[in-house]
């Protein structure tokens, strides 16, 4: 038994010292952060860690990859960089060090090395890098004047942002909660956010609505606000509208009764009658007077016709 137990040491040591020599052999890559996250303008550094390999000099390569069905394309290749890192970018190894990053290099990128003196000769790993970009000052919009009771929609938006802005309104100068009533100040409100569009959509006016209303933009790299705008709630003026209406009304009656006691006494009549007696004269009955062809050396008309007496 004694000998039975050496023998199977023996054996599970000589199995964990095969692993290890195998492990020995092979490429294997890790990163730090996988997933780096930065600001515009800002440097990058992408993370490709070599733990182990037993090749002197292996080849280092790193390709960016494209969301479409493009191939991707090198960025570091034979020891050179191409592309949009050409000029600023380094290598240390093979981590990836980006200079000044901006929106176009938000990306998945590959390294790639190569190994030829290890059992896997090839080691892949990802990295997605993203460049956050700050907002830029919104385009708002806001009524000038709005009826009580009536809605009026305000809007903000702007599109270099990334990630893509939310957005929040203010009026006066203190924050429109998503929730009107969680503050006492909007109780009288009726309105509704949508902070991913930056639509506040006042479904019925009241007077408590009036004030300065700017709105701003936020992203994890910064945020931007547009300037102030005044928006004003009035009254509509029921009793003046009526009585313009009656006005008009009255008018329009007054000119009818002034028309039918003209046509009762006869003056549109008597227009109509003195213009269809007028006739054209007509010539002279029996007397035609011909000019002749020819004047003859008095300048005098010849007579055709005869008079009868």
């Amino acid at each position: 038994m004694a000998a039975a137990l050496r023998a199977s040491r023996i054996l599970f040591g000589l199995l964990i010292l095969l692993t290890e020599g195998c492990q020995m052999w092979a490429l294997v890559l890790t990163s730090n952060n996988n997933n780096p996250v930065v600001n515009e303008f800002e440097s990058a550094t992408l993370s490709c860690l070599i733990e182990s390999t037993v090749t002197v000099h292996p080849r280092i390569e790193w390709k960016k990859l494209s969301k479409s069905n493009v191939a991707p394309s090198h960025v570091y290749f034979l020891k050179k960089f191409t592309g949009d890192l050409e000029g600023r970018a380094d290598i240390d190894k093979a981590t990836l060090f980006i200079y000044n990053a901006t929106r176009k290099d938000t990306a998945t990128y590959r390294c790639e090395v190569t190994a030829i003196n290890d059992e896997n000769s090839l080691g892949e790993l990802y990295i997605n890098l993203t460049v956050q970009v700050k907002p830029i000052t919104p385009r708002c919009f806001v009524p000038k004047s709005v009826p009580v009771g009536k809605t009026a929609t305000l809007t903000c938006a702007e599109n270099e942002g990334y990630p893509p802005s939310m957005y929040s309104w203010y009026r006066n100068g203190e924050h429109i909660p998503t929730d009107y009533k969680s503050n006492p100040k909007f109780l009288n409100s009726s309105y509704k956010i949508d902070s991913s569009t930056g639509t506040l959509l006042f479904t019925a006016t009241t007077k408590q609505d009036t004030g300065e209303y700017h709105c701003v933009a936020l992203n994890h790299a910064g945020h931007a606000e547009c300037g102030s705008q005044r928006m004003e709630i009035y009254d509509i003026n029921i009793a003046g509208i009526i009585g313009g209406v009656l006005v008009v009304v009255l008018v329009l009656l007054v000119i009818t009764i002034v028309i039918r006691l003209a046509y009762k006494r006869g003056y549109f009549a008597k227009k109509q009658s003195a213009s269809s007696n007028y006739k054209a004269s007509s010539k002279a009955d029996g007397v035609d007077y011909v000019r002749s062809n020819s004047v003859d050396d008095e300048g005098d008309f010849r007579h055709k016709s005869s008079f009868i007496i």
